[in-house]
């Protein structure tokens, strides 16, 4: 029998109960797969992260994601969670966590200052794919309950990954956004056609000066209907706005701030950074800071 230390954390929030939840095992070496997916599924949050030990020289730790029902390559928000639960196990001063993950080794940048911590995720490869065809996207757009007069014209409905891609659907109101009441088994059977499991709806017009876009993300065929505050949306969105020219360029580097979670009373938060080189998005960090909400053990 081994003691595990269990973290309840709520990222991309300073206020509990806000934001996206997420578990944190800070010492899983010496779990299996199966044990792990029923901690996961026990927990029932959106995603469930486990921090192991380096097994060479590559990194600093090693980090898995399972949601209730499967392992998923990467996730924001449980990172976010991850790294804030380490810098307070180990009593962490400001530093970065070179981390395995299934996409790779990344650094993940902790910043502490007194009380406040706050992560830096660097996230994958950025990848696009073409808009999608018209009969999908009538598909998705019949799923999600909307019709094409509710879509912004400016942004394509396409595929885009930082690690673990979602679905981009631009549309023009943030009430429309709001009062979204998807077929989840729709989107289950387009996930299944366009093998992507997430689909990001978004509104640029926020009505909020400090917030470029709000977001709501479905992904019922992993078993998230809805997740709260996705860090693996929120910054593939800022690759695809630099790639669609629906920005300002020019520059090295485009940041902004996007809200989610809003019509589920889980509002949070996530700032997002791209590196731009010859008006190409090249790199996206993502930022949070995050609140613990209990830490207990379990002897398994």
């Amino acid at each position: 029998m081994k003691k595990y230390i269990i973290y309840q954390i709520d990222s991309f929030t300073q206020s509990k109960f806000k934001g996206n939840p997420a578990g944190v095992v800070v010492n899983a070496d010496g779990l299996s797969e199966n044990q792990m997916q029923k901690i996961a599924r026990e927990l029932n949050n959106s995603e469930t992260a486990f921090l192991f030990s380096p097994d060479d020289n590559s990194c600093d730790a090693r980090i898995r994601f399972f949601t209730p029902t499967t392992e998923v390559p990467t996730c924001g928000h449980a990172t976010i969670a991850a790294m804030h639960a380490k810098a307070l196990e180990e009593n962490l001063e400001s530093c970065v966590i070179q981390t395995k993950t299934k996409i790779g080794v990344l650094p993940f940048e902790i910043i502490r200052s007194n009380d406040r911590i706050k992560i830096w995720m660097t996230q994958g490869d950025i990848e696009f794919e073409p808009p999608l065809p018209i009969d999908i996207q009538q598909q998705i757009v019949n799923h999600l309950g909307l019709s094409f007069e509710d879509l912004d014209k400016k942004c394509p409905i396409q595929i885009v990954s930082t690690g673990h891609s979602k679905v981009m659907v631009g549309i023009s109101g943030r009430d429309t956004l709001n009062k979204l009441n998807p077929s989840m088994d729709g989107l289950k059977k387009v996930s299944e056609i366009i093998k992507c499991n997430g689909f990001f709806v978004y509104t640029l017009n926020s009505h909020d000066s400090s917030i470029l876009s709000y977001g709501r993300m479905f992904a019922p065929a992993i078993g998230i209907n809805e997740d709260p505050v996705t860090g693996n949306a929120n910054g593939p969105l800022g690759a695809y706005l630099v790639k669609n020219k629906l920005v300002k360029g020019g520059g090295e580097s485009f940041s902004f701030l996007g809200a989610q979670g809003e019509a589920i009373e889980r509002q949070g938060v996530v700032e997002v950074l791209v590196s731009i080189q010859n008006d190409e998005p090249k790199r996206v960090k993502i930022a949070g800071e995050a609140v613990v909400i209990f830490r207990t053990t379990i002897e398994i």
